[in-house]
Protein backbone atom coordinates (compact mmCIF):
# COMPACT_ATOMS: atom_id res chain seq x y z
CA UNK A 1 0.00 0.00 0.00
CA UNK A 2 1.60 3.03 -1.36
CA UNK A 3 1.91 6.13 1.35
CA UNK A 4 0.46 9.75 0.87
CA UNK A 5 3.55 11.64 -0.64
CA UNK A 6 5.09 8.62 -2.49
CA UNK A 7 4.16 9.39 -6.24
CA UNK A 8 2.46 6.11 -5.66
CA UNK A 9 5.65 4.83 -4.78
CA UNK A 10 5.63 2.16 -1.73
CA UNK A 11 7.99 3.42 0.79
CA UNK A 12 10.61 0.50 2.21
CA UNK A 13 11.24 -0.30 5.56
CA UNK A 14 14.45 -0.45 7.10
CA UNK A 15 15.59 -2.00 10.42
CA UNK A 16 18.70 0.21 11.71
CA UNK A 17 20.49 -0.66 14.65
CA UNK A 18 22.05 2.20 16.74
CA UNK A 19 24.03 2.84 19.90
CA UNK A 20 20.94 4.19 22.21
CA UNK A 21 22.89 7.44 23.32
CA UNK A 22 22.55 7.78 19.39
CA UNK A 23 19.03 6.89 19.28
CA UNK A 24 17.94 9.64 21.75
CA UNK A 25 20.15 12.17 20.47
CA UNK A 26 18.35 11.76 17.55
CA UNK A 27 14.65 11.24 19.14
CA UNK A 28 15.09 14.61 20.97
CA UNK A 29 16.75 16.24 17.53
CA UNK A 30 13.18 15.16 15.77
CA UNK A 31 11.13 16.22 18.79
CA UNK A 32 12.23 19.54 18.85
CA UNK A 33 11.58 19.25 14.77
CA UNK A 34 8.24 18.58 15.53
CA UNK A 35 9.35 15.25 13.24
CA UNK A 36 8.81 11.44 13.92
CA UNK A 37 12.09 9.97 14.90
CA UNK A 38 11.67 7.88 11.50
CA UNK A 39 10.89 10.88 9.19
CA UNK A 40 14.05 12.84 10.98
CA UNK A 41 15.93 10.06 9.84
CA UNK A 42 14.73 9.89 6.22
CA UNK A 43 15.62 13.93 6.02
CA UNK A 44 19.39 13.57 6.93
CA UNK A 45 19.86 11.00 4.66
CA UNK A 46 18.58 12.84 1.86
CA UNK A 47 20.81 15.99 3.23
CA UNK A 48 23.70 14.03 3.44
CA UNK A 49 22.82 12.78 0.08
CA UNK A 50 22.50 15.88 -1.43
CA UNK A 51 25.85 16.94 0.19
CA UNK A 52 27.83 14.14 -1.17
CA UNK A 53 26.29 14.66 -4.59
CA UNK A 54 24.68 11.24 -4.85
CA UNK A 55 21.22 12.18 -4.69
CA UNK A 56 18.91 10.20 -6.69
CA UNK A 57 16.84 12.02 -9.34
CA UNK A 58 13.84 10.17 -8.94
CA UNK A 59 12.99 9.95 -5.31
CA UNK A 60 10.09 11.54 -4.57
CA UNK A 61 9.30 14.10 -2.33
CA UNK A 62 9.34 14.19 1.52
CA UNK A 63 5.84 13.40 2.78
CA UNK A 64 4.37 16.08 4.12
CA UNK A 65 4.90 16.95 8.37
CA UNK A 66 1.75 16.27 10.40
CA UNK A 67 -1.71 14.95 10.03
CA UNK A 68 -3.96 14.59 6.78
CA UNK A 69 -6.35 16.88 6.05
CA UNK A 70 -9.82 15.64 6.78
CA UNK A 71 -11.14 14.10 3.90
CA UNK A 72 -8.46 13.03 2.37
Amino acid sequence: MPEAGSSGRERKPVLLRLDPAVHEALARWAADDLRSLNAHVELLLRQALAKAGRAPRDAGPLPKRGRPAKGE
